[in-house]
C-alpha cells in the first residue's frame, strides 16, 4: 500500500476536486437537457392536441385581456370584426428558411369592441433598406377570422425597432404604442379570413413535432462525468508504473504488456507509418 502513498497529496487531491465540480457540472447540464426534453416533449403534444381541434369561441378560451393558458396554444378560434390596418405594425429579425424578413401585425376590432392583435404571416427584407419592399394590406371591412393562439413573447434585453415596428411580440409593449386597450395575454396567429384578398404575407406552416436531441445530450453529459473519473482513475495508474518502474513485481507485469503488443502484431496504424517511412 505504501507504493500508493503519492496520492495522498495536494496535488492529487486537487486534480480529484477539479473532477468532481467537473462531474457536478456534467449533472447539472444533464439535468438542463433533461428539463429542455420534456419542454419540447409537451410542445408536441400541445401541437397534436390542438392543430386539428374544431375552432373554438375567443371569449370562452380567453375571457381575460391578460391571462393566457398555456395549453391553448396553436387552439384555433373563430372571431368576426375588422382590421385596424392604419395601426399596422412590423416584427424585425424575423427569419424564414434562412431568408430576413418581418411578421405584420394587425389589430383586429371583434364585434365585441375588444381588440386582439393578429399575425398575418411573413414578409421579406427589402432589397435596398430595412423593412419590406412591400407589405400586402389586409382584407377591409367585415370579416370572419380563424386563428391560432399563442401567448406574448417577452422583451429581449438591448434589442430595439425603428418607428412603425417592435422587436418581439411582447404585447404590453404593442398596447403601449397603440395607445388602446389589446388583449394582451395572447395574439392571433392567423389561419384563415373571408373575405380574402389576392395577396397576403406568407404564412408560417405546422410546427415540427420533433422534441430534438435534448435526451441523447443528456446521456452524453452523463457519460462524460463518469469518464472523467475514468481518466482520473488512469492517470492514478500511469504515475504509480512510472513511480515504480523499478519494482520486480512492477517489471514483471510491465514485461506482461509488452509482451501482449508484439503478440498482437503492428496495427494498420505501424504498418502504415512503415510504409511512408521506406
Amino acid at each position: 500500500m505504501k507504493n500508493w502513498r503519492f496520492v495522498i497529496s495536494s496535488r492529487w487531491f486537487g486534480y480529484l476536486a477539479l473532477v468532481v465540480g467537473f462531474a457536478i457540472g456534467c449533472v447539472f447540464l444533464s439535468q438542463w437537457q433533461f428539463d429542455r426534453r420534456e419542454e419540447a416533449a409537451a410542445e408536441v403534444a400541445r401541437v397534436s392536441a390542438n392543430w386539428e381541434a374544431e375552432p373554438q369561441q375567443l371569449s370562452s378560451v380567453m375571457p381575460e385581456l391578460s391571462a393566457f393558458d398555456i395549453n391553448n396554444k396553436w387552439l384555433p378560434v373563430a372571431v368576426s370584426g375588422e382590421y385596424l390596418a392604419s395601426d399596422q405594425l412590423l416584427v424585425r429579425g424575423r427569419p424564414y428558411s434562412g431568408q430576413p424578413g418581418f411578421e405584420v401585425l394587425v389589430p383586429f376590432e371583434l364585434n365585441s369592441g375588444r381588440v386582439i392583435i393578429v399575425d398575418r404571416g411573413w414578409v421579406p427584407a427589402g432589397n435596398a433598406q430595412d423593412e419590406p419592399d412591400m407589405v400586402p394590406a389586409p382584407p377591409a371591412g367585415q370579416i370572419d377570422l380563424v386563428m391560432r393562439l399563442k401567448p406574448s413573447e417577452p422583451t429581449v434585453q438591448g434589442r430595439s425597432a425603428p418607428e412603425g415596428q417592435v422587436a418581439t411580440i411582447h404585447l404590453e409593449t404593442v398596447a403601449g404604442i397603440l395607445d388602446r386597450s389589446i388583449y394582451t395575454g395572447g395574439y392571433g396567429l392567423i389561419e384563415s379570413e373571408s373575405p380574402g384578398v389576392a395577396d397576403s404575407p406568407l404564412p408560417y406552416p405546422k410546427p415540427l413535432l420533433d422534441e430534438g436531441a435534448h435526451l441523447s445530450y443528456a446521456f452524453q453529459w452523463v457519460a462524460f462525468g463518469i469518464l472523467a473519473f475514468i481518466g482520473l482513475g488512469w492517470a492514478v495508474r500511469q504515475e504509480y508504473r512510472l513511480i515504480n518502474e523499478a519494482d520486480p513485481a512492477e517489471r514483471e507485469r510491465a514485461e506482461k504488456r509488452m509482451k501482449k503488443v508484439q503478440d498482437r502484431g503492428p496495427t494498420d496504424a505501424e504498418i502504415e507509418d512503415a510504409i511512408l517511412d521506406a
